[in-house]
């Protein structure tokens, strides 16, 4: 698998989500102070809750922005350490021999792409899996959420 084409997709998925965003608080916004929204007696409040919705749709815009700095930033071409830390794609397999991939990611943990015909997540170094996997190498064991995972391949 490329790394470099893993980022690219994963930075492309959040200039996605962050256009998609970005549109839905503008409508919020407008919504929240279209005219007609104009509270005339204390129990009208869809003008307030959609300042609410605007607003935290800004702030959930706000933490895109700064994953998508932070996955620009990121190196591809670290050079493989033979250890799991920030910018690894792991290759796991579980105690019935299935296998999942998983990219250490600065941040945005959850997101998910399908690269090269599998499902890669991204974990960020936070999550109890993450903070298992930093450090280990190929063949280290890990356990999280009730399952046990062994390390096939770190690229």
């Amino acid at each position: 698998m490329n790394k470099a084409d893993l980022l690219q997709q994963i930075i492309k998925q959040l200039t996605t989500d962050l256009a998609l965003l970005l549109a839905a608080a503008k409508s919020a916004h407008a919504a929240a102070t279209h005219e007609e929204n104009i509270p005339d007696n204390k129990y009208a409040t869809l003008a307030l809750e959609a300042s609410y919705v605007a607003q935290g749709q800004a702030n959930r815009a706000s933490e895109i922005r700064r994953a998508l700095e932070a996955y620009k930033q990121l190196d591809s071409r670290t050079i493989a350490t033979g250890t799991v830390r920030l910018g690894a794609l792991v290759e796991l397999t579980d105690e019935e021999g299935a296998t999942k991939v998983v990219f250490i990611g600065p941040l945005e943990g959850g997101l998910k792409i399908l690269h090269g015909g599998r499902e890669i997540v991204v974990i960020t170094p936070a999550s109890p899996l993450g903070r298992e996997l930093l450090g280990k190498a190929v063949g280290d064991e890990v356990e999280s959420a009730n399952s046990e995972y062994e390390i096939l391949r770190i690229t």
